[in-house]
């Protein structure tokens, strides 16, 4: 049972005054400070969040009055360092603040810390950070899932009713479905990236990450929409997001036929089959549904992402922000001491891999033929939810692996993303409910829909976790 209430509900206490926005802070604190020793918070915003809170206290208005929340610590937040869990970014005080968190903030929601990720979000469990190794809340020897690992487990363990996270190719659903969490990844476009560390330009997305369904789309209702800042948003549908329960008889809801094959662990396979009954019980019509183009989502995306991510990070150059190497001699030392010291392995792995598959001779082999397939697999997509209205499956192969597993194995470590990185290439919404338990730890079902459906899939999503319960 959780220490919060619904957001809703929590706001409502504190617009009639029956609790304070302070009081609020500090049960957050509070929590932060009794769970420490998970290292799902890199840094507190304690002073401006007390300083925010007496704001709210003397004029207690907003959907989300007085409502403390925690950022991924990609997003830009005044009140502390933006770091990115990167080494190169230590000291960047953020000059402006994202647009999710001004709409937020605007709403009356409090931010009370930054969670750590695997640096620059490379990643599935939380283990590239340069800080510190985020735990699961359900077991301490395994990952929390990544690389929004740190907003997945500070949701799990209380620290507070909310966190935001950012998802490339599945970094808000795995992480949520491995800490037993909701994680909702928007379709792409609808929620403003700008103030957010950018990972994958063509594929990075933002979304909430909370206990519930119904406090997500609320969360979502409120920093859904057009930015100025950010030219790929997208109109935001007109009826909202915040909760309406789909009528689900006579929907057709399809089991993804390329997630249960070869390398799905048969408790998550039996999970996820129980929670497809479950919706055919509720009135759902279940089918199997084939994207024969799926299976190559993976090396698509690990072609296409390092080339976005070695165009992205080429900014950390150790001139204008970030770390700077002082002896150097001239120019070309401080670039190259600046970046070898301040990117961990992970980051210089990536930037490698997208400048390879960019170079003169191998644009044509590698990039080219990608995006070629990733065209592909958008249509697959399209052509499916012509049979079907939603589509269904596991988001991981297996519940959360120990820590230290695959840390040597980047291959193994890519692997957890094979069910979850079509829907980014697709520009779909996806969500992973908590769906039960394999030998103690959480395993989360996926939903997935149409591009601009998310207020439906929000809708089933409801429904779901009612059957799943």
């Amino acid at each position: 049972m959780s220490v919060w209430p619904s957001l809703a509900e929590l706001s409502e206490q504190v617009r009639s005054g029956k609790v304070t926005a302070s009081e609020n802070v500090e049960k957050a604190l509070q929590q932060i400070e009794e769970k420490n020793e998970y290292d799902a918070i890199i840094v507190t915003l304690a002073e401006r969040a007390r300083a925010r809170a007496k704001e709210v206290d003397a004029h207690p208005a907003g959907r989300l009055a007085g409502v403390p929340f925690i950022a991924k610590d990609n997003f830009l937040v005044f009140g502390a360092d933006t770091t990115a869990a990167s080494n190169i970014l230590r000291g960047f005080e953020a000059p402006y603040q994202s647009t999710a968190i001004n709409r937020l903030e605007a709403e009356g929601a409090i931010c009370v810390a930054k969670a750590n990720l695997d640096a620059f979000a490379h990643g599935a469990s939380t283990e590239n950070s340069d800080f510190m190794v985020t735990k699961n809340p359900y077991d301490k020897t395994r990952v929390p899932g990544g690389s929004s690992g740190g907003s997945a487990a500070a949701v799990a363990l209380d620290m507070a009713p909310f966190a935001l996270g950012t998802d490339t190719g599945g970094s808000i659903r795995q992480p949520a479905s491995f800490s037993g969490v909701v994680g909702y990844k928007p379709t792409y476009g609808l929620v403003s990236r700008s103030g957010v560390v950018a990972m994958g330009s063509s594929l990075d997305v933002i979304g909430p990450m909370t206990r519930t369904v119904e406090d997500a789309a609320l969360v979502l209702d409120v920093i859904a929409g057009k930015d100025d800042l950010d030219a790929t948003t997208i109109e935001r549908e007109e009826a909202g997001y915040s909760l309406n329960s789909e009528d689900v008889k006579g929907k057709k809801v399809g089991l993804i036929k390329e997630y249960f094959g070869e390398g799905l662990h048969e408790n998550v396979a039996a999970i996820v089959q129980q929670a497809a009954e479950k919706l055919k019980t509720a009135g759902a019509e279940i089918v199997e549904v084939s994207l024969p183009s799926l299976p190559l989502a993976l090396a698509v995306y690990y072609i296409l992402c390092p080339a976005e991510v070695s165009s992205n990070l080429s900014r950390y150059d150790g001139q204008r922000y970030g770390y700077s190497y002082k002896e150097a001699k001239d120019l070309h030392e401080s670039y190259t001491k600046s970046r070898g010291q301040g990117f961990g392995k992970e980051a210089k792995r990536r930037i490698m891999i997208g400048t390879y598959v960019l170079s003169s001779g191998y644009y044509d082999a590698y990039y080219k033929r990608a995006q070629t397939v990733r065209t592909k697999i958008m249509k697959e997509f399209e052509e499916a939810f012509e049979k079907v209205d939603f589509l269904l499956g596991p988001v991981a192969p297996t519940s959360a692996f120990k820590i230290g597993e695959n840390a040597n194995n980047p291959l193994a470590m890519y692997l957890a993303d094979v069910m979850t990185v079509g829907a980014n290439l697709a520009g779909v919404p996806a969500i992973s409910l908590p769906a039960g338990k394999s030998d103690g730890l959480p395993v989360g079902l996926q939903l997935i829909a149409p591009q601009h459906q998310d207020r439906a899939l929000l809708g089933l999503a409801k429904v779901t976790e009612g059957a799943l319960v």
